[in-house]
């Protein structure tokens, strides 16, 4: 039985056996036994039991293997005790377990973490003695804990010495919410003892308080220099450099040759110099307003608190290439980032087991951690199958402050760091004034994510000596914070004295460690008027051989990207079949006979299809591809099925990783239901990886909205602010068709109004060899830039918008423009062209040819941006006698309209043509994107298809 196991776990020897019998006898017959003991069997609780479980499964050391007879009841227990004696040491032992327990849980409550005294923490009745019934009298009366806190015995006052240096001390521990007992034995093993201050000697705490020094007189050199320079300094938090580089050592020595690091903008200066080693001449020459990149490098640049660099550096013996991810104010977007650019790394590396050779470090702020959606979501995917990096550290610089807004109304629950539990993750919280508590916690932190492959937190509480920046007054929001810290020395200084007293690093000693760091800084400050940045670093490593792209491109020079007619038939084989014994669908079985008849005859290529035959042509190039998003498999549609799954047993398999022996692989991912984080973690991951081709498909267009954050301030505006390049394709399904306001539009003139200096590429394609093109660009330009695709969704299926392999062999390539393709008039006596983009033309085009109307041209702007006015100029110069109107579905005030108008001018003005100027035809402004009311759609549609074919 369940309560035999128990009682025999936590007491052995002869005692245990009583027990174990009395307690049988008890379950079977409550009657049957002491009325003493059937009280205590009762009253024994769900957290007594736990007690005992904890106890069974998480001692210090073995416990002594001891053997007993089995003997009948008796009214004595074994040894000559009575059983009133047995009953009383028995409920000590479970009353001091249960208080143990309560430790481990809700120790840190009382833990003094904050270095300002502040926040002084209230008595917790759990945590106190006469909670289980014990008085001053039973103090130090000897109590049987079985090896909990390695020791058989203790008395109450050795078990309360104990907890309270473990678990009240300067760290507070959060890990009982864990469900995985050895992550959780783990961690009780590592810190109770409270072994922080006996693992460091001399040569390590002088280490500590060097790194220490050269934080502190980095932003006190600033903070002199510059007076009235933001910065963002790291003052009160000094501890942080300490803890970073122990954190790096620790995992250097485990094997990790990588880290990526993302933080805010807080302490990131401080971080570039004394861990990621950016030159001091070249910071401080960016103090003095010079750029961080040489003058014939293109790019608008960023503030310096927003930059990033990257690093090999030597650490305890061991070479490891550091970079810190630039990235804007806007709060924990580079979360994910990081992290997909840690996973493409290890991709690339082939680490994709145990994902130990490259790993992420996040640093965040605490109101940020506590207040920002993407923190949850870059959690959240931690240990999803297509997401997971093996762990990432979380180091939480806490100001216990959020620019003016204080703890108590910044987040609701007890601590900034709460919605790590929801992944089981361990956090620390450390006192930042004591470094040698702040190095262990940052050790073990290390130790933990390459032990489990899993996320943890360390939350080091410290104060902001100044404002948000140092020009803010914090005194006017938090007068008695800052009376508090005006009077609190330094974390160093109080440091210094510490190991002065000890007699390990002498005053004088550490003053010549800060006056030998300041001399360094003077003479780099000196020498940086003269400095002046000679190259520039963001085409070398993996992204050797690419090229910035000319600004005067000019799209008739595009590069075929045709594949031969007999390679775009073996995709289409292994695309059309299935292994013998998979149980395929019955309605994919009859798809995939239409693709094979498709193949066939080589006509009839629908968009999935086309996707499927660029996807499968780079893989026969040895390119790799990685999709991800909602539902990406099968397609929100059912349009993709590019995984297949057998009805019988739920196996996957992927035609497209099946046409050759030695072929690349595609990776696709259903992905969580994100977008911010998704998008983000994707965007890393084109970052990193440049011969890969990235996507990220939104379900539908409109929940790109979600994302609004990494798509202007990082893929809109990355390469230009920092000189870094993506590729990442995004595909938004996008048109009318009567299905209501959100899922109509995927908000065409947002990425239109985020392009200027062909940062990115913006298409709205109308068939399936376009599409096919479009892709295979993409990998086979020489540089790379963001691709936005607007996707159809009623043209998957279309009888119209099918294209054959003709169209994507012989010499083929991606058409910026599709001139008009029917048969009408000679182009002198056409009256009118209609320019439009996307699914609107098959409208347009079936109600003309339902009227055989021939006097109306349809030209297809398939690439918006980078606008393509010599293509647009070469299919409108037949027309000399047409007007020129522009249609779209999208109200006015939306979709392209507002961006092509004048560029549609501009081409106009260099033709020998009638007009000057196109006109508007589509809906009217409106503030939603579209009606929610199918028959007003209709209505709508005809009026503006009528309106173009002058037939209303």
């Amino acid at each position: 039985m369940a309560g035999i196991d128990i009682l025999a776990s936590a007491f052995n020897g002869a005692n245990a056996a009583f027990l174990a019998d009395l307690y049988a006898r008890w379950a079977s017959n409550p009657s049957s036994v002491d009325p003493s003991f059937a009280d205590l069997f009762a009253a024994m609780n769900d957290e007594a039991r736990a007690v005992l479980e904890d106890a069974s499964g998480a001692s210090w050391a073995p416990r002594p293997s001891l053997s007993y007879d089995e003997q009948p009841a008796a009214a004595t227990a074994p040894g000559g005790l009575s059983a009133e004696q047995v009953r009383a040491a028995t409920i000590s032992s479970l009353r001091a377990l249960m208080l143990i327990r309560s430790y481990r849980v809700r120790g840190h409550l009382e833990a003094r973490l904050d270095p300002l005294g502040l926040q002084i923490p209230a008595p917790h009745p759990e945590l106190d003695p006469k909670s289980y019934g014990f008085s001053e009298a039973d103090m130090d009366k000897p109590i049987f804990i079985d090896y909990v806190l390695g020791k058989e015995t203790a008395t109450l006052r050795e078990i309360l010495k104990i907890l309270r240096e473990t678990y009240c001390g300067p760290i507070g521990v959060e890990f009982m919410h864990i469900q995985d007992p050895e992550q959780k034995s783990w961690i009780q093993r590592r810190v109770e003892g409270a072994p922080w201050h006996s693992t460091l000697d001399a040569a390590e705490k002088r280490t500590i308080l060097h790194s220490l020094t050269e934080a502190e007189g980095f932003e006190a050199f600033c903070q002199k220099r510059y007076v009235t320079t933001k910065r963002f300094g790291l003052e009160g938090g000094e501890v942080t450099i300490p803890a970073l580089r122990a954190m790096i050592e620790t995992v250097a020595a485990a094997g990790v040759g990588e880290i990526a690091i993302g933080m805010p903008h807080r302490g990131r200066l401080n971080t570039l110099v004394n861990i990621v080693k950016k030159p001091l001449i070249a910071l401080f020459s960016e103090f003095s307003g010079e750029s961080f990149k040489p003058d014939d490098v293109q790019g608008s640049g960023d503030v310096k608190y927003h930059l990033g660099t990257s690093t090999d550096v030597e650490i305890g013996g061991h070479t490891v290439h550091l970079s810190l991810q630039p990235n804007p104010s806007h709060l924990e977007a580079v979360d994910p980032v990081v992290v997909g650019k840690v996973r493409a790394r290890q991709d690339w590396a082939g680490d994709t087991k145990k994902r130990g050779s490259v790993m992420a470090i996040l640093m965040h702020g605490d109101a940020a951690f506590a207040g920002q959606g993407l923190v949850y979501e870059t959690l959240a995917m931690s240990q999803l199958i297509g997401y997971r990096t093996g762990g990432t550290i979380h180091l939480i610089v806490n100001n216990q402050i959020g620019f003016t807004t204080v703890p108590a109304h910044a987040y609701s629950g007890l601590y900034c760091t709460d919605v790590a539990k929801s992944i089981q993750a361990p956090i620390l919280h450390v006192n930042g004034d004591d470094p040698e508590a702040v190095i262990f916690c940052a050790r073990m932190a290390a130790e933990y994510r390459m032990k489990f492959a899993s996320d943890i937190v360390l939350d080091i509480v410290c104060y902001r000596r100044h404002g948000h920046n140092e020009t803010d007054e914090p005194a006017f929001t938090q007068p008695l914070m800052y009376k508090a810290i005006n009077r609190t020395k330094t974390t160093r200084a109080l440091y210094a004295e510490k190991l002065a007293a000890e007699g390990t690093v002498s005053a004088e000693d550490a003053q010549g460690m800060l006056d030998a760091v300041t001399r360094t800084l003077e003479e780099a400050n000196a020498a940086a008027k003269s400095y002046k940045p000679n190259k520039a670093d963001w085409l070398e490593g993996h992204w050797a051989g690419f090229t910035p792209v000319d600004q005067q491109e000019v799209e008739l020079t595009e590069e075929p990207t045709e594949v031969p007619a007999g390679t775009l038939r073996k995709i289409g084989a292994a695309l059309s079949h299935v292994p013998d014994g998979f149980n395929v669908n019955p309605k994919i079985a009859r798809q995939l006979e239409a693709k094979a008849e498709a193949f066939e005859s080589g006509q009839g290529i629908d968009w999935a299809t086309g996707e499927a035959l660029a996807f499968g042509s780079l893989l026969l190039e040895g390119s790799r591809i990685r999709l991800s998003g909602e539902d990406t498999q099968r397609g929100t549609f059912s349009q993709r099925h590019a995984v297949l799954i057998d009805q019988l047993n739920q196996n996957e398999y992927t035609p497209l990783n099946n046409i050759a022996p030695d072929q690349a692989k595609i990776e696709i991912y259903n992905s969580l239901l994100s977008e911010a984080g998704v998008l983000g973690f994707e965007y890393g991951y084109s970052l990193a990886d440049p011969r890969t081709l990235v996507l990220w498909e939104a379900q539908f267009g409109d929940f790109a909205n979600g994302a609004q954050v990494i798509i202007d301030q990082f893929l809109a505006s990355g390469e230009t602010k920092w000189l870094r390049m993506s590729g990442l394709v995004l595909l938004l399904p996008h048109g009318f068709e009567g299905q209501g306001p959100e899922h109509s539009s995927a908000r065409i003139e947002r990425y239109l109004q985020l392009c200027a200096e062909r940062n990115m590429y913006v298409c709205n394609l109308t068939t399936p060899a376009n599409y096919f093109h479009a892709l295979r660009r993409q990998v086979h330009r020489n540089f790379r830039k963001p691709l936005v695709v607007f996707e159809p969704k009623s043209l998957l299926r279309h009888k119209l918008a099918v294209s054959s392999l003709e169209d994507m062999s012989d010499g083929t390539r991606f058409q910026y423009v599709i001139p008009e393709i029917d048969e009408i008039l000679p182009p002198d006596q056409v009256r009118r062209v209609a320019i439009c983009s996307g699914k609107v033309y098959y409208d347009l085009l079936a109600e003309r040819r339902s009227k055989e109307i021939k006097d109306i041209a349809l030209v297809r702007l398939e690439q918006i941006y980078p606008f393509p006015e010599n293509s647009l100029a070469h299919a409108l110069a037949p027309y000399p006698n047409a007007d020129v109107v522009w249609c779209q579905e999208e109200p006015e005030n939306m979709g392209a309209w507002n961006f092509v108008d004048r560029r549609i001018e501009k081409v106009l003005s260099r033709l020998d043509m009638r007009v000057r100027r196109p006109v508007y035809v589509g809906r009217e402004a409106a503030a939603s994107p579209a009606t929610g009311l199918v028959r007003t759609h209709m209505a709508e549609q005809s009026r503006l298809v009528a309106t173009v074919l002058g037939i209303g």
